[in-house]
């Protein structure tokens, strides 16, 4: 704050803070609230709003517990979108590794162009060729049916396989940039000490890599479970009746069955263990809101 006002002054900083906090309270806090608010009250033809019967209650809540289809579904994205966390982290680790610590020049740029360029392309569209290459009948199973690999066909959109599939892909970069970001101050003389003292790779990776790399791998972890558990376009586009996201369930509240206060209620549920998942990582990687903010 105080290299803030030094470099633009009192009246710059005063009018730029200003503008920050009106827009989170405009786009952010405000609407939360409102959704808490319609989270705790009943769903009432608009002639009773505001009569006795207009009054707080758990109702909304208690709905999530008495429906054993929705709480199932429920469950479901929690452990599906912490295993689209997991596998995007296990495949983007080591390219951010290579991008930081062992690409040079021009083949970095290269490498992080070929990670770019593809999402230049609209989410919707980049899912639905997703669609195309896992469809029963797609190019996928056809490579691999020429390959002798499988007798028949997979059906990988008849279950989570393809949701799970195309989450990691669609959520890959906001894995990626904060591990790069981490390891690319990596000092490689420490590399480079661990290796001459007999380390094996793994061990030097255990030991010096991932523990520098923590607060991006915590960054990378809490942003991929968040795009992963409130998406919406992926599993409604690769996923089927019987793979059903939490996300569809909630807009189907909304926009289905007119319900917005049951609605608010699944939102803010999901809100909470969105930020449980934080302070949650947070714990597990011992970094600090600071360190995520860097």
């Amino acid at each position: 704050m105080q290299a803030v006002l030094q470099r633009y002054g009192l009246t710059l900083t005063s009018v730029i803070m200003l503008i920050t906090l009106l827009w989170i309270m405009v786009m952010v806090v405000g609407p939360q609230l409102v959704m808490i608010d319609y989270s705790f009250r009943p769903n009432l033809p608009p002639t009773l709003r505001g009569g006795p019967d207009d009054s707080y209650t758990l109702t909304n809540y208690l709905t999530l517990a008495d429906n054993e289809i929705h709480r199932a579904i429920f469950f479901k994205t929690i452990w599906a979108s912490a295993l689209v966390t997991f596998i995007t982290l296990v495949v983007c680790y080591p390219v951010a590794y290579f991008l930081a610590q062992l690409a040079r020049g021009r083949q970095a740029s290269f490498f992080v162009l070929l990670l770019v360029i593809p999402f230049w392309i609209n989410e919707i569209l980049r899912t639905f060729a997703w669609w195309i290459i896992l469809a029963y009948n797609g190019p996928l199973n056809q490579i691999l049916g020429y390959l002798g690999l499988i007798d028949q066909p997979i059906r990988y959109l008849s279950g989570d396989g393809g949701v799970i599939i195309g989450m990691v892909y669609a959520y890959i970069l906001f894995m990626v940039f904060p591990l790069y970001n981490a390891l690319e101050s990596l000092n490689r003389n420490q590399v480079e000490a661990a290796r001459d003292l007999g380390a094996p790779v793994w061990r030097i990776h255990w030991r010096v890599v991932i523990p520098h790399a923590k607060p991006g791998i915590a960054t990378g972890c809490i942003m991929t479970f968040m795009l992963a558990a409130g998406s919406y376009a992926v599993p409604a586009l690769l996923g089927s009746p019987g793979s059903r996201w939490f996300t569809q369930i909630i807009y189907n509240w909304f926009f289905e069955g007119g319900n917005w206060n049951q609605g608010a209620a699944y939102a803010f549920i999901l809100l909470v263990l969105c930020l449980g998942f934080i302070f949650a990582a947070l714990r597990l990687f011992r970094v600090e809101l600071d360190d995520i903010a860097k």
